[in-house]
């Protein structure tokens, strides 16, 4: 069987951390990526590629590695000491009455306030609104997407072949926004806008060895969106967990913490891939494992916007 007969479902129970992958044909309400790839890595040079632009290139991935290590070792640290004072069984935990229903999310949660309440109201509105392909106003939205991302380029039809050049996985973008919503199209905006250095180099994929078969840089777009979606327990009445908690204090500070969020996680993705030396097959556990870092960045003390999460510095270090 060739490559072009297999299709990979990723499903929404794979973001959220159950391993239930399914090889089937595609449902109108599915997250789905498009062909599976070799898992095998490409080591000959680039044709024309020089010593220098090597070193270079292996410069910017062995910074960009360690970087990860480190902020990745910042949340786990700070996770073990947390775990480690508020656990039932330690001293604090003796004395404490909500130790041990922290450890665990189910404690009680601070009621929202007025400014976070209105903000997430904005937001679940937001999150309400499906991509419509026959609505001029999502058109143009798209349209700006591919301007943003190819300036130099000719726009095309709203169905062509050259959109797969950005990841989607056919020539109609917007037969893969089932499950993400508007808002995956507006994140993927906002982090060309707000990060163009950033979303280019994720775009065209210039950092570290990449596989032979790539993630689809659009698809997994609208993975991320969806991811976070789940995550931060949006499409519940309030927070219930910590990391949802976390989120209302972000959004006190900024009205656009979820999509800062999401260009932190989109950064914190491609890091990881580069890490982990992953391909196509690996794109689920790249995706959890990135969920897994957010979520305890997220739980640190002292995190009271999306730019003092340690993997922003990633972020900020690409863009300026």
């Amino acid at each position: 069987m060739t490559s072009r007969t297999i299709r990979r479902r990723l499903h929404h129970r794979d973001v959220d951390g159950k391993r239930n992958e399914h090889f089937e044909s595609m449902e109108a309400d599915s997250l789905n990526e498009p062909l599976l790839g070799r898992n095998d890595y490409d080591d000959k040079p680039v044709e024309g590629e020089t010593l220098s632009d090597i070193l270079d290139d292996e410069r910017r991935k062995a910074q960009l590695h360690w970087m990860f290590i480190f902020s990745n070792l910042i949340a786990q640290w700070a996770q073990w000491l947390s775990n480690l004072l508020l656990s039932p069984g330690s001293l604090i935990g003796r004395f404490l009455p909500f130790a041990s229903s922290t450890h665990t999310n189910r404690f009680p949660l601070p009621s929202p306030s007025p400014l976070q309440e209105a903000r997430l109201a904005n937001l679940k509105q937001r999150l309400g609104v499906p991509f419509d392909g026959s609505c001029l106003e999502h058109q143009d939205a798209l349209k700006q997407l591919w301007r943003l991302a190819y300036p130099d380029r000719v726009l095309p039809g709203l169905k062509s072949e050259l959109w797969k050049d950005m990841g989607w996985q056919g020539p109609d973008p917007s037969t893969d926004f089932r499950g993400g919503g508007l808002i995956s199209l507006e994140n993927l905006i906002f982090f060309a806008k707000m990060y163009p250095e950033a979303f280019q180099k994720l775009l065209h994929k210039s950092d570290g060895k990449r596989a032979d078969w790539e993630y689809p840089f659009a698809v997994a777009g609208i993975n991320i969106s969806f991811m976070l979606i789940q995550m931060l327990d949006l499409q519940s009445g309030k927070p219930t967990t910590l990391v949802g908690s976390r989120f209302l204090d972000l959004l006190s500070e900024d009205e656009m913490a979820f999509d800062n969020l999401y260009c932190v996680a989109f950064q914190m993705l491609d890091a990881q891939w580069l890490a982990k030396r992953a391909s196509y097959m690996q794109f689920n556990e790249v995706l959890k494992s990135t969920r897994a870092q957010l979520e305890r960045e997220l739980a640190l003390e002292d995190i009271s916007s999306v730019k003092d999460l340690p993997a922003y510095n990633m972020l900020k270090k690409e863009s300026f």
